[in-house]
Parts: C-alpha cells; structure tokens; sequence
C-alpha cells in the first residue's frame, strides 16, 4: 500500500479528532502506523505558533500540508484532522500528495455548539469569529467521504474502502 493523507475537514467541533482516532485504531489493528496530525496538536507544537489571523492560518495550513505530503511520499498514511476552512489549502495537498482522501465531517453547527469542548462558540457570542460563524467555511465540493455527524463508526469503513485497506 503507498502513502496517503487523509484529510478530515469540517466545522470546529464536528468531531473530526474523534474520527481521527477512530481510524488510527482500525489502521493499526490491520498492520499499518499511521501518523495523525491533530489541527490543535499541530499547532500548539511550532514555534512561533501561528497566529488565527488570515496570514497566520495561511501559513500554518501549508505547512500542515506540506508534512503530510512529505510523510506521505514516505510510505505512510497521514490523518489530519483540521478545519482548513478554505479549500484551497486542501486542494494543494490533493495535488501532490500519492493518494488524497477528503472526508467532510458534515456535523450540523448547532449539534457543534452543543459538543463544544473549548466553548469556541460561545466566544463567537461575544463577537469571536471562528470558521462556520463569522470566518467564512467553505466545504468540499465532491470529498470521498462524507460523516454526516463525524461519530459513525460506518465512516471509518467508508474511509478504509478507499484506502483500498482489507478489513
């Protein structure tokens, strides 16, 4: 099996690193040691860390994308999880990457708000923007796979068909 990345893309708190880790558990029991880039984890770990203004999610996007192109080239399948609100970033890593997989974590925003772990959208209340509400989100246009609310076990299924993975 050559390389990939598999890209998780969706509102913040769609459930995209819950699927990340799903899938890293279905790989690893099938033989393969995937390397999951969380968005948050990510970013926690460069220095200087990027900023959240247009420039700073710019930068550190294609960055993300560029080491999971680069690790991909190298054999491995590399999960992302991250919003990258623009497709354009992803579109890139389509276009070098060995093997692209888009899933659109399709979580309704108001079943995102519930979930929220970080109260990034109650921040958005008081004027905070966050892709999905008031940074504009723009989803994929035809991905491989999409979760309809990112915590269907069915998804990871999906997303090992088109990794041509046995299960």
């Amino acid at each position: 099996m050559t390389g990939a990345v598999v890209w998780l893309t969706g509102p913040p708190a769609s459930g995209k690193s819950t699927l990340a880790r799903r899938l890293a558990e279905r790989l690893r029991a099938l033989g393969r040691e995937p390397l999951v880039l969380d968005g948050d984890e990510a970013r926690a770990a460069l220095v200087p860390r990027p900023g959240y203004d247009d420039a700073g999610r710019d930068g550190f996007y294609r960055t993300l994308g560029g080491l999971a192109v680069l690790a991909a080239a190298q054999g491995l399948i590399v999960i992302v999880a991250a919003t990258a609100h623009r497709r354009v970033w992803r579109d890139l890593v389509r276009d070098r990457a060995p093997r692209f997989v888009e899933v659109h974590v399709a979580t309704p925003i108001d079943e995102c708000r519930r979930r929220d772990p970080k109260g990034l959208y109650a921040r958005t209340d008081a004027g905070a923007a966050l892709p999905g509400r008031g940074v504009p989100y723009e989803p994929p246009t035809a991905p491989e796979v999409v979760a309809p609310r990112g915590d269907d076990p069915a998804v990871v299924d999906a997303i090992l068909a088109q990794l041509g993975c046995g299960q």
